[in-house]
């Protein structure tokens, strides 16, 4: 199956054209926006960038899921080229581990902004407190282990599979 998918049209194209670099640059752009956009929520639901209201943190999160679609499309894209070789390397194992562990605690983080926002707004919170500011340790941590670990997917993948 796996020789299967490594052989296709599709695979091939994107081993022997520009169809690498092109999956590479969404990728890169894919987590940008991920990353970046969970990094602003995150400072300041920690007390920064105060003269954002916390009501405003919901509208990033639909243009967070967008980022993540860009990143599992063109990530496919990617893996597609070399399946074998991904499933075989461990810190791919990792990074797909973590955007799994990621997603699923941003869909709860989603819905503890959504809940929660209003109130904060209205007391005039400088910063959350409690149980929120552990989601929100969690979920930046994780998105960064997804970013951590795929870059070194592409550099240690090279040194042991080369």
């Amino acid at each position: 199956m796996l020789d299967w998918i490594a052989n296709t049209d599709y695979a091939t194209w994107v081993r022997q054209s520009w169809g690498w670099a092109v999956a590479l640059t969404f990728h890169a752009f894919g987590t940008a926006m991920v990353v970046g956009l969970i990094f602003i929520i995150a400072l300041r639901l920690m007390g920064f960038f105060r003269t954002i209201p916390y009501t405003s943190l919901n509208k990033l999160l639909p243009v967070i899921w967008i980022g993540v679609v860009i990143q599992v499309l063109s990530g496919a894209t990617l893996w597609a080229s070399k399946p074998a070789r991904y499933l075989a390397d461990g810190m791919f194992q990792f990074k797909f581990l973590f955007v799994v562990a990621a997603c699923g605690v941003t869909i709860y983080f989603q819905q503890l902004l959504n809940r929660e926002t209003p109130a904060w707004q209205s007391a005039g919170l400088v910063a959350v407190r409690g149980n929120a500011k552990v989601w929100v340790a969690v979920t930046t941590l994780l998105w960064a282990a997804v970013l951590v670990a795929g870059r070194l997917t592409a550099y240690l993948g090279q040194l042991y599979h080369a």
